[in-house]
């Protein structure tokens, strides 16, 4: 492909079809770059901006219901535990934990609901070893990042690894390969088995004297299935390795429905073996968005997250995250939504979600042509279709104004379930199964549909061209 698009003409011809994707990308309103303010006002607006701010909110697609994840409280924007955590949050909008000597309340904050978190993910058993840690994150990216980048440098410590490399399945969450990338890190991916899971055996054939960390998810975001990491953790111990498991979508579900009953496989510090955990406290914690954890089994390892600086004119530094100053309403907010939940709270939202995903699970197990990938063990089911385009089935639940997640390897979509989504599953299921009709009856794209890009981007044999148009895209929007 580098070849032929050396040849005259190729290359001018590929650019504009990548502009006319790219257009088309865009076409559904995504692009934010149409009438910008690009200058100051000359007299400030003053209150006003609130009435400005409400108009442009206006434009926000209705998501009361109708997106899978993305908003995972309940009830209205103005009321209830949105008016809660909104409140914590204004208390604290001025703070900065980077000043712990002048905030003192905010340190106090993020201590507790990392303490709240551990607890909940095994650091009050025994076979933890007593020592879990962390810090408060933007997000699980970040707490990712973090992950990675301390794994590595704890294994350069202990092992001298120099040229490190991590293996994960190729279900894993597109952060490990940021990760990668900023970390100069090389990636050895390995295909799911049948069951979509991590292969632990491909895991194993992969481990060499470079290997720093494994990754296994519980659950991963795509298909919404644990990894089996009772047996990654067993690998991981066997050759002194970190393993780290992302439950940023577990970690404030799975915990509680253990306790309810539901035959959750291990996941958390009990297993032996782990060595880190990300989970995210704005999806199933209920906080503000841009509130993660990432957690450590001992102080020995998290002592490699810090950035320390001894040289600078502007005194001594050290920062435990990537970023320096971090917002303190959003720990706020993160405190308040845990401690006013509570344990009953959140038995009780995770009770509703699970029931929710399992009729949301045999009702797509019901409609004719389609199939559920896998066996969900949460909240988020993932499905497909040996019958209709699964694409041009969401480009119709799109127009009824849901919101999925389009997957490939297989071409899939996904519903991740939240408390948004209790009181209207029934409707869900309907519009799936008036779409899967529609598509049956009348084959072939809607217009302004995206399955065409989506169908044919799973097909292209050059990933770098389907990673030119990514980007492409990302530098028209931003």
């Amino acid at each position: 492909m580098a070849a032929i698009k050396l040849l005259p003409g190729v290359s001018g011809y590929i650019d504009a079809e990548k502009r006319k994707v790219v257009d088309q990308l865009q076409s559904g309103g995504t692009s934010t770059k149409s009438n910008l303010r690009t200058e100051l006002p000359t007299i400030g607006l003053s209150h006003q901006v609130i009435n400005d701010l409400e108009t442009l909110k206006t434009r926000d697609v209705n998501w009361q219901g109708k997106c899978s994840g993305t908003v995972y409280i309940a009830g209205s924007e103005s009321e209830g535990h949105f008016a809660l955590i909104n409140k914590a949050y204004s208390m604290f909008s001025h703070t900065n934990p980077l000043h712990q000597d002048v905030f003192k309340s905010v340190a106090q904050l993020e201590s507790e609901v990392v303490a709240m978190t551990a607890a909940l993910l095994g650091s009050k058993e025994k076979s933890s070893g007593g020592q879990i840690c962390g810090n408060m994150t933007s997000g699980g990216t970040e707490s990712i990042l973090l992950a990675v980048k301390t794994s590595r440098d704890y294994m350069r410590s202990k092992k001298g690894i120099t040229k490190p490399e991590m293996i994960i399945a190729e279900s894993a969450h597109s952060a490990y390969d940021k990760a990668a990338q900023y970390f100069n890190i090389k990636v050895r991916r390995v295909p799911v088995n049948k069951k979509f899971l991590a292969d632990v055996n491909g895991f194993k054939r992969c481990i060499n004297g470079n290997t720093i960390m494994m990754v296994g998810s519980a659950p991963g975001f795509p298909h919404g299935l644990i990894d089996p990491i009772e047996e990654l953790g067993e690998l991981a111990s066997r050759y002194d390795i970190c393993l780290h498991v992302d439950l940023c979508l577990g970690g404030f579900v799975l915990p509680f429905a253990r306790k309810l009953g539901y035959p959750i496989p291990p996941f958390d510090f009990c297993v032996k073996g782990v060595t880190s955990i990300s989970t995210d406290v704005h999806k199933y914690g209920l906080a503000p968005k841009g509130t993660s954890i990432v957690l450590y089994r001992n102080h020995e390892i998290r002592k490699h997250q810090f950035v320390a600086v001894t040289e600078w004119t502007g005194g001594l530094y050290v920062s435990p995250t990537i970023a320096g100053s971090r917002p303190g309403g959003l720990i706020a907010g993160a405190w308040a939504a845990m401690t006013s939940l509570g344990l009953n709270g959140y038995m009780e939202n995770t009770g509703h979600i699970m029931e929710v995903s399992k009729k949301i699970q045999k009702g797509i197990e019901d409609i004719p042509g389609l199939f559920v990938i896998g066996k969900p063990d949460m909240t988020v089911v993932a499905f497909g279709s040996d019958m209709v385009d699964i694409f041009e089935v969401n480009d119709i639940m799109s127009s009824k104004g849901w919101h999925l997640n389009a997957l490939q390897r297989p071409n899939s979509l996904h519903i991740c379930v939240t408390l948004q989504h209790t009181g209207i599953y029934g409707e869900f299921l309907k519009d799936l199964k008036e779409s899967v009709d529609t598509v049956k009856a009348n084959p072939g794209p809607i217009s302004g549909g995206r399955a065409p890009i989506y169908g044919a981007a799973g097909k292209m044999p050059d990933r770098g061209m389907v990673r030119e148009l990514l980007v492409e895209f990302m530098d028209a929007s931003c």
